[in-house]
């Protein structure tokens, strides 16, 4: 046993179903990887805790990971938020194209004050029209801002950035310590992380799915947001088995609130850029002094080391950087950035912290010292830059009726439907106790009861 370094081998499970999202990159061969990888951590884990006496057989619907990759969930009768803001999106420079992020108010604010623009599409298309795109980009992250000029593959593998994101290590393992597991007598075969405490304090996309993941197999996840955040577009999908509760970290209260939290976790997932939780005073000394024995898997946008491992971004702003799009407009003809048909480096960024984490509780389990897991979208992407298509003429995967479970599911926003299950660990069978809800719904306390 080790900690997880790479992904599994292809005959380490079986895989049912065909079909692949359309894409010149293999979305739907990464979907069934991150899938495999979890199946492979929750067989090693289950076998640590003597949950069963044989290696559980992992099994993946190519469909179902694909369709996961994307929203797991449909409304009945009702429509969820755009994704977008009405200013985000692709815009064509004097010398080439870039992107600016503009969901969050502040960073809006940011693109809006150095266009000297109104937040009118034509009005940003304009003013964007007599910048050079690199020159653009580093004034809107220096306003607090996020946005990514569109870079080739051979640019970004040149850039200092995409130089230091090769040499990082797809699952970055830190600080090696023992840690003693809180005794579970509730976990099953069946639910393997029954009473298995979970910590989050993610945003979009990638740690809240890694956290819906592991609710997947039972753990009981707390998600921590500062008081009125919302992500509307996205939380119906990703609140998923989770309790969802407010607290201010910037005040003393919620600073010592958020410390009991944190001293009773099993597993704490962050996605703080370096530094970041330091300015809160919560450096690894006083993490460790609080939760001496947690099972810790962080991310960030850009990596960890190199001239941008502080910088903000996201899943469409790295597939920007990172030659993604360049790719895609190459293969699909196009005149303008092509992205993936998916936040694919999200989820499998996702889906590979969830691995991470059952990684270090089985080895935990076994007596072995365990350490910080380090993940990033930049990273994600070099993998799936070099992972090989099964089948370039494979039929495009779209939702049909069966692939839902047919339960209407409660949510917090109104009734739909949820996506089966893509994976199944020998008896263990991804379901989840909760439906999604609105954020800050739920008091931040240990054991849970209803805000």
């Amino acid at each position: 046993m080790s900690l997880l370094a790479t992904l599994p081998a292809a005959n380490s499970y079986r895989r049912n179903g065909a079909g692949a999202l359309p894409s010149v990159f293999a979305v739907s061969e990464l979907a069934t990887a991150s899938f495999a990888t979890v199946g492979q951590e929750m067989a090693r884990l289950v076998q640590a805790l003597n949950l069963s006496s044989k290696t559980p057989e992992i099994t993946i619907d190519h469909r179902l990971a694909s369709l996961w990759f994307g929203y797991s969930f449909k409304p009945d009768g009702w429509e969820m938020p755009s994704l977008w803001d009405a200013v985000a999106g692709d815009y064509k420079a004097a010398d080439g194209w870039i992107r600016l992020h503009t969901n969050l108010p502040r960073h809006r604010a940011a693109a809006l004050k150095v266009l000297g623009a109104p937040p009118e599409r034509e009005a940003v298309a304009k003013a964007v029209r007599s910048w050079a795109v690199s020159n653009l980009e580093t004034a809107v992250i220096a306003e607090g801002g996020v946005a990514a000029a569109m870079r080739s593959r051979a640019e970004w593998l040149d850039h200092p950035q995409g130089r230091a994101v090769s040499r990082d290590p797809l699952i970055g393992w830190q600080g090696p310590r023992y840690v003693k597991l809180r005794d579970r007598p509730q976990a099953t075969v069946e639910r393997p992380l029954a009473g298995l405490r979970v910590l989050d304090l993610t945003r979009v996309l990638a740690g809240p799915v890694s956290t819906r993941t592991l609710a997947g197999f039972g753990a009981e996840v707390l998600r921590i947001d500062p008081p009125g955040w919302d992500e509307p577009g996205v939380i119906p999908d990703i609140s998923l088995g989770k309790h969802c509760a407010y607290l201010d970290l910037k005040s003393e209260e919620g600073l010592g609130r958020l410390h009991g939290l944190m001293s009773q976790a099993d597993v704490f997932v962050h996605g703080y850029r370096p530094g970041a939780l330091d300015a809160l005073g919560l450096t690894r000394a006083k993490r460790d002094e609080l939760a001496p024995n947690r099972i810790e898997v962080t991310l960030d946008a850009y990596g960890w080391q190199g001239p941008w491992s502080t910088r903000r971004g996201f899943d469409s702003l790295v597939q920007m950087s990172a030659g993604i799009a360049h790719a895609g407009m190459g293969w699909a003809g196009a005149d303008k950035p092509t992205p993936l048909p998916v936040q694919a480096l999200d989820h499998a960024t996702g889906y590979l912290m969830a691995a991470a984490a059952l990684s270090a509780l089985a080895e935990a389990a076994t007596g072995k010292s365990v350490m910080h897991a380090h993940l990033s979208l930049a990273r994600t992407a070099e993998l799936l830059a070099v992972l090989g298509k099964d089948d370039v003429d494979a039929a495009p995967i779209s939702q049909v009726k069966t692939d839902y479970n047919g339960v209407s599911e409660a949510s917090g926003w109104g009734p739909g439907q949820r996506l089966n299950p893509a994976l199944r660990v020998g008896a263990t069978v991804m379901h989840w106790d909760l439906p999604s809800s609105k954020l800050g719904t739920s008091d931040p306390v240990w054991p849970f009861r209803s805000g």
